[in-house]
């Protein structure tokens, strides 16, 4: 993962039509009903006619039909075999793929290369969404990720650094790709409702992310979420903590980082933790 797994309830997947087939709570199914909502969803997915699409959790197919409407050439992947008769027969156009997307290929499932295009899109279930999001980011990046999501994660993925839900997985995230927090789509809107309000974001993956390719993200990861254990403390303090060197090392280090040393890590910008893992690393931190 990118950064530790986010805490919610279970949240929704798209539906409509298929009244015959109840929700399965150990699924987190919760089926929205709104084509206005699915419309502007598939929109913020900018689908092309003849664009590879990937959706995540198809449901009973309320999103595959706006995607696949604007022309998307739609691969899904659903979990619930008890889905796959009804939505093939629904959709002979779109290929269903069963299986746990945290286990499968996207871009083999999806049949596309390393350097073809690839949407991704899904209403997901709100506790594994850090997980999906971070598989959804894993090179080769796709154009575009348009994700459903509890509305709180929305907040703290595209919080800005001084924002009181600006964390790790802001970071994380944002390291990568641009967030675009869209709009709020409340839980009457789903059928059963859930009990808290969602929000669409899009993910929009950098041309030139912050964090080169010649530093590990396993050790980015290490250094973010380390000082956000310490969130409450000074960066020299939360350092020192997480490195177990001296103050005079730690404050040096710092400095040529450009970060002051009384600064806490919810007001450094993810531009700032990459310039502190470069000069870590050059200082000879290894993360354990």
């Amino acid at each position: 993962m990118l950064f530790p797994a986010t805490r919610g309830t279970t949240g929704p997947c798209s539906c409509f039509g298929f009244s015959v087939v109840r929700a399965k709570k150990g699924l987190g199914q919760h089926f929205l009903h709104d084509r206005r909502i699915l419309g502007r969803i598939a929109d913020a997915a900018g689908v092309a006619p003849g664009a590879a699409v990937l959706e995540i959790g198809p449901g009973q197919g309320a999103l595959t039909a706006a995607l696949a409407e604007r022309g998307g050439r739609v691969t899904a992947i659903e979990k619930d075999r008890d889905l796959l008769p009804l939505l093939r027969e629904r959709f002979p156009a779109v290929r269903f793929v069963e299986g746990d997307a945290l286990e499968l290929d996207w871009r083999e499932v999806a049949g596309v290369g390393p350097r073809e295009e690839l949407v991704i899109a899904g209403n997901i279930p709100y506790n594994i969404t850090s997980p999906l999001i971070d598989h959804a980011l894993k090179p080769p990046r796709p154009v575009r990720i348009v994700f459903l999501v509890q509305k709180e994660v929305a907040d703290r993925v595209a919080a800005k650094p001084g924002n009181k839900t600006y964390g790790a997985l802001s970071v994380g995230v944002q390291s990568v790709a641009k967030v675009e927090k869209l709009f709020t789509v409340p839980a009457g809107a789903f059928s059963p409702a859930p009990r808290v309000d969602s929000a669409v974001i899009r993910l929009t993956p950098l041309s030139s992310p912050l964090l080169p390719p010649d530093l590990e993200l396993p050790a980015f990861r290490r250094l973010v979420v380390g000082l956000f254990g310490f969130r409450r403390k000074q960066l020299t303090r939360g350092l020192r903590e997480l490195t177990g060197w001296p103050a005079a090392r730690t404050d040096g280090v710092l400095s040529l980082a450009g970060l002051v040393e009384t600064a806490r890590p919810e007001t450094i910008a993810p531009e700032g933790f990459v310039r502190l893992l470069r000069r870590l690393i050059d200082e000879g931190w290894t993360p354990r």
